[in-house]
């Protein structure tokens, strides 16, 4: 992330400081005023998109999580889960007991899962999360809220403190964003407005930098890494497993980090026994290629849609 930060932030603006002459300066006179500020007005929109999604991601999110954690301990399915096993970590509070737990418990279409995920103890004494018992989850009906499942006995609360912390880092982004766009105008315009401002200016460079990262860093998460996010939950929580005959397995010639991305054509029959031939593009490690050469590989698909698939290997290690 500080390599990515530094390419869209620092780098740019050491290049077009670097770059900017007096000659420069001299011709501001006859630069177009309509296009700088249809450049202006791009760079504006493109801030506002950015930090639009820090503040969703950053602030709105946690309200979000807390009115879904309440939708589902008044509407979710009750399960049973099974702790498979338990790591005790070191405490990041000292009022809470932190652990690693692996779960074992059936999905909405009574499939047998596994889970692991973190959650902090506030009743340690209990000892409830300890291997080989069991223990009581909510799941949303429709899989559309995350966390999507909760402890039955689980309660949503936020620390005031951290909140205000999160909020004043946002809003101190929101003065930088500000307080450059003054700078640049009182120390580059010379009294000739907004004519300055042109396609390589920081000002824009750097807002677009940061949305293309984050385009990017989307598409290989969400469409390379074989299934996560919202659409893995959805299949893991309301998926049926099934075993797929592997018909080919074949490089597309694109790679992550010098991983190559497989192409897997699957043959599998659904519940009602109907046949269905379908695809999975995935990053496969260098040292797991021989799972290419399977004959059979464990699948889930959705009930309602069984085109809509994915590696029961990559669902068991989505936390």
């Amino acid at each position: 992330m500080l390599y990515i930060l530094f390419f869209a932030v620092p780098f740019p603006m050491i290049m077009y400081y670097g770059i900017n002459s007096e000659y420069d300066i001299q011709n501001l006179q006859y630069r177009d005023p309509w296009l700088a500020i249809v450049i202006l007005d791009i760079s504006i929109l493109a801030w506002l998109i950015l930090l639009a999604g820090y503040f969703k991601k950053w602030i709105l999110r946690i309200f979000n999580t807390k009115r879904n954690i309440r939708y589902i301990r008044q509407h979710g399915v009750p399960r049973t889960a099974k702790i498979l096993n338990a790591v005790k970590l070191k405490s990041k509070s000292a009022a809470y007991d932190h652990y690693d737990v692996n779960l074992s418990f059936k999905n909405l279409a009574d499939t047998e899962v596994k889970e692991k995920i973190s959650i902090n103890d506030a009743k340690p004494v209990e000892r409830r999360f300890e291997a080989g018992k069991t223990i009581e989850l909510l799941l949303d009906p429709e899989v559309k809220r995350p966390p999507y499942f909760i402890f039955a006995a689980s309660e949503a609360n936020f620390k005031i403190a951290r909140l205000i912390l999160i909020l004043t880092g946002w809003l101190l982004l929101l003065a930088a964003v500000i307080g450059y766009y003054i700078f640049s105008y009182q120390y580059e315009s010379h009294g000739m407005g907004w004519r300055f401002i042109g396609f390589g200016h920081p000002l824009l460079i750097c807002p677009v930098v940061l949305l293309f990262y984050r385009g990017l860093l989307w598409l290989i998460f969400s469409k390379f890494m074989g299934g996560r996010g919202d659409d893995a939950a959805l299949i893991k929580l309301k998926g049926m497993r099934t075993s797929a005959r592997l018909i080919t397995a074949n490089q597309t010639g694109t790679y992550i980090n010098e991983q190559p991305m497989i192409r897997f054509e699957l043959e599998y029959t659904d519940h009602l026994g109907q046949s269905h031939s379908s695809s999975v593009k995935k990053i496969v490690n260098l040292l797991d290629l021989n799972s290419t050469k399977a004959e059979t590989v464990e699948i889930f698909y959705l009930k309602d849609d069984p085109k809509r698939i994915a590696f029961a290997k990559d669902l068991n290690q989505l936390n």
